[in-house]
């Protein structure tokens, strides 16, 4: 039994008959948040819901995160920041936080993660790439474990 086998039996994520769906919070919903939230959607191929918001929204998103997205070919250009309810929380298997603290309310049966990432506000380009590889790679071990392909090699 794998360790995804185990966290659908705690049904801490989707079954085989719906998506496991997955909150992205930060602060301001306009950097991390929204950058891991575009990646999953992008990478998942539709097999994840995906969700963002933040404990104290933004007015709009980091235009330097939109940039550093475009050089990955995804567009989040027409993202906005949201802010974070209690319904987001509850309708979403995996709650992943970034940054913003205790803002996030707990509730049982939801997996819960803190990823510890820099904030691409005020920075550069040149800054934002490493935030954004990062998230990226996370994104990518999530859905690895949401959405095994089945195909192990021996």
């Amino acid at each position: 039994m794998t360790s995804v086998d185990v966290i659908r039996n705690l049904g801490i994520v989707g079954t085989e008959s719906s998506k496991p769906s997955v909150l992205f919070v930060c602060v301001h919903n306009a950097g991390r948040s929204q950058m891991a939230a575009a990646y999953l959607s992008h990478l998942s191929q539709g097999r994840v819901e995906v969700r963002s918001a933040g404990s104290a929204p933004g007015d709009s998103v980091n235009p330097v995160a939109v940039d550093a997205m475009a050089e990955e070919g995804i567009d989040m250009s027409a993202a906005q920041p949201k802010i974070l309810t209690t319904e987001a929380v509850k309708e979403s298997d995996v709650v992943i936080t970034m940054g913003c603290g205790d803002a996030c309310p707990i509730f049982p049966g939801k997996r819960y993660e803190d990823w510890q990432l820099d904030d691409p506000a005020g920075q550069g380009i040149n800054a934002v790439r490493p935030i954004r590889d990062e998230i990226r790679a996370r994104v990518e071990h999530l859905i690895d474990e949401l959405v095994p392909t089945g195909t192990e090699s021996s």
